[in-house]
């Protein structure tokens, strides 16, 4: 049958036309006589630590199903953790198991209603995404000037409809997180059939954060969950691990939670290779959180040097830094280029600047000092 070239194509829901594209990290541009350094995309410079490097060498399995449910992983995380493993659901990635958590519990309803999932804006990008294409209606609350989420303001826009609440902490692209105490407040808010998610993408960034005089630590959502039936936690082994390219991630729950989840988890999301690589991880997590440890004291000389600077930088807990450059974004992101540096500009509200090698760290801060001395 041949096809009329003038038919109408098909077309996507109506849905897609209102969603953002995500943008990812773009790499470095070409510079002669200089290394291109890519701190676009949060990614952990060093990569794996080496025994998982062994595990991904000498895997031969691509040819068989991996196991749906990941069970070895789950025993092995509820071994760290000191949580039950069948409070542990695995994804593709963290950002794999929030799209399983809004096709579990928000979206469009018979009545032609959509339901409501509240987070900070600007916060993580797939957010407003992963919400549409759920069918579900976003609703942004902005930042305080901290680049904080404004917890009082999110609590006021709950309404009947709200059924899933999103706080990202360490909050990506800004870097504040969330305290204990904050979070517990919070959640005396919130009635209970609202489903709130602790999106801790960052959290062994948190961990080895140090702390100023007087400051309560980062929440850890494992010391939160425990008290509430409707608390989701999110986390993944993309960043501290270095297995952003094989996908990774998990939420943890009450069976109350979990028992839905895995009906609309995506079979087999989780690889075999992705699931050793993490066991592996796990086994070895001293060598891992050496390598945090280390960026974090880099995240901290580059914070200190930008406000020596005279740039207005947000305490960050995780793996990054924000610079709130407004309509000098898209300058500060050419100079960046100029020094065969990628960093994420968010239009013109600011750059995100992952922290990476030692020498991409130094000339990022070069870049930095040349961009305010000619401003």
């Amino acid at each position: 049958m041949t096809q009329n070239p003038h038919s109408p194509a098909p077309q996507p829901r109506p849905v897609f036309s209102q969603l953002p594209a995500y943008s990812a990290g773009k790499p470095a541009a070409k510079v002669e006589g200089l290394e291109q350094y890519k701190l676009s995309s949060n990614e952990n410079p060093f990569g794996p630590v080496a025994s998982v490097a062994e595990v991904l060498s000498s895997f031969d399995q691509v040819h068989r199903y991996p196991d749906p449910l990941s069970t070895e992983l789950r025993t092995k995380l509820s071994e760290q953790l000191g949580v039950d493993a069948e409070d542990i659901v695995t994804g593709a990635g963290s950002l794999g198991a929030l799209q399983q958590m809004m096709a579990t519990f928000a979206g469009g309803n018979p009545d032609g209603t959509q339901d409501e999932v509240i987070y900070a804006w600007r916060s993580f990008e797939a957010y407003p995404i992963v919400v549409g294409l759920a069918g579900a209606k976003s609703v942004q609350i902005p930042n305080l000037a901290d680049g904080s989420h404004d917890l009082d303001a999110m609590a006021a826009a709950i309404t009947d409809r709200t059924r899933v609440i999103l706080l990202c902490t360490p909050n990506n692209p800004t870097g504040p997180a969330l305290t204990e105490d904050q979070v517990r407040k919070f959640l005396v808010k919130v009635p209970k059939n609202v489903v709130v998610v602790i999106d801790e993408a960052y959290f062994e960034f948190c961990a080895v954060s140090p702390l100023d005089a007087n400051e309560q630590p980062p929440v850890n959502g494992l010391d939160v969950y425990p008290d509430y039936n409707n608390v989701v936690i999110l986390r993944t082994f993309s960043k501290a691990q270095g297995l952003a390219g094989l996908r990774v991630g998990y939420s943890i729950s009450h069976p109350e939670l979990t028992q839905h989840l895995r009906v609309g988890a995506t079979p087999f999301a989780v690889s075999r290779l992705a699931e050793r690589a993490a066991i592996a991880s796990i086994d070895h997590s001293d060598e891992v959180m050496n390598r945090v440890e280390h960026l974090v004291e880099e995240r901290e000389k580059m914070v200190k040097r930008l406000k020596e600077l005279g740039y207005d930088v947000p305490k960050t807990r995780a793996n990054f830094v924000w610079l709130p450059l407004g309509e000098r974004t898209p300058e500060f992101s050419a100079l960046a280029d100029a020094n065969a540096l990628s960093v994420r500009a968010f239009g013109t509200e600011g750059v995100r600047v992952s922290v990476g090698e030692d020498e991409a760290n130094a000339r990022l801060l070069q870049v930095c000092e040349e961009f305010i001395s000619a401003n």
